[in-house]
């Protein structure tokens, strides 16, 4: 085997793979706010909107004033209220 192709081969398996933290209480929480106006606070401000989806690392909010879709990590959120 040349050194390229051991090097190749041993690059790929040792790369470290991705990894997220799963908050199984807050997902299954924002779970049951889907489809309902949402205010939350991230490092970056407060975004309000109609949450559209949940998912195990991030959810996806449709801004209040805009068409604009956030993509928010779990992780990244402050706070987080349902509004009327």
């Amino acid at each position: 085997m040349s050194y390229d192709a051991y090097r190749n081969e041993n690059m790929a398996t040792a790369m470290p793979q991705p990894q997220y933290i799963v908050e199984p209480f807050v997902f299954q929480t924002l779970s049951t706010v889907i489809g309902k106006n949402v205010a939350l606070e991230t490092p970056r401000g407060i975004i309000r909107g109609t949450l559209k989806d949940v998912k195990p690392d991030h959810i996806v909010v449709q801004a209040r004033d805009s068409m604009s879709l956030f993509f928010i990590r779990i992780q990244q959120i402050i706070w987080i209220t349902p509004e009327m």
